[in-house]
């Protein structure tokens, strides 16, 4: 599985030609509502010109649920399974066209051909949050979406995550590094990957003090060397 990060909390998984979108922020929407957070590093279109097969919204939040990006994913003939919670869903939907629209909350899971995701429980200041578990290829990657460390969380995760991606900023209900380190700890994931930073601000993810990290690069294939 080819994994890229786009920026705050986007990823592109590929596998073969069959590609996952989620929570891409490819525009300056945000700076609209809060000039503070203008985007620090341009877009690279390249992505926008992608189709992905599926397209998961974590929550609905601007910065995750942009109808300024997914317009360029949606706006077009060819269909595309789209996942996302309620408050997302509802958003998502405007959209219309030939698209397979699920309702996707805690404790759905959903399988297309050969992989399966699950949501699962965040703790986020959208009413209706979740994060996401690919299993795919024999490995299960977790992917957090925003939240704080919340203990009914653990609940919801299986005990054999090879691959976790989690907001470490500590700004608008997102854990810091202190409690992403202790939830680091507590899934017990292969690898961890830091997300949610560099785009509006200057934290620096190598400063998250857990030793099997893996810091990501703008628009860069993320080396999972597991």
């Amino acid at each position: 599985m080819k994994i890229t990060w786009l920026g705050q909390a986007g990823l592109l998984f590929e596998k073969g030609d069959f590609k996952i979108i989620i929570d891409p922020y490819l525009s300056d929407s945000v700076v609209k509502i809060n000039p503070k957070n203008k985007r620090r590093v341009p877009v690279d279109e390249t992505f926008l010109k992608i189709i992905p097969d599926v397209l998961i919204c974590t929550h609905n939040h601007l910065d995750h649920t942009d109808p300024e990006t997914l317009k360029h994913y949606l706006e077009n003939e060819e269909s595309v399974t789209v996942l996302a919670p309620e408050a997302s869903w509802q958003e998502v939907r405007k959209f219309g066209g030939n698209h397979n629209y699920i309702l996707f909350n805690r404790h759905t899971e959903v399988t297309i051909g050969d992989i399966r995701f699950k949501a699962v429980k965040a703790e986020h200041s959208d009413v209706h949050p979740i994060g996401v578990i690919i299993k795919a290829e024999g490995k299960k990657y977790y992917i957090t979406g925003d939240t704080l460390y919340n203990t009914d969380i653990f609940k919801d995760i299986p005990n054999d995550i090879d691959v976790i991606f989690l907001p470490i900023n500590g700004l608008g209900n997102n854990m810091n590094m202190a409690d992403a380190k202790r939830f680091c700890k507590k899934i017990d994931a292969k690898v961890v990957v830091p997300m949610h930073c560099g785009l509006f601000d200057n934290f620096d993810m190598n400063e998250l003090d857990v030793e099997n990290k893996v810091v990501p690069e703008f628009y860069k294939e993320i080396c999972l060397n597991y």
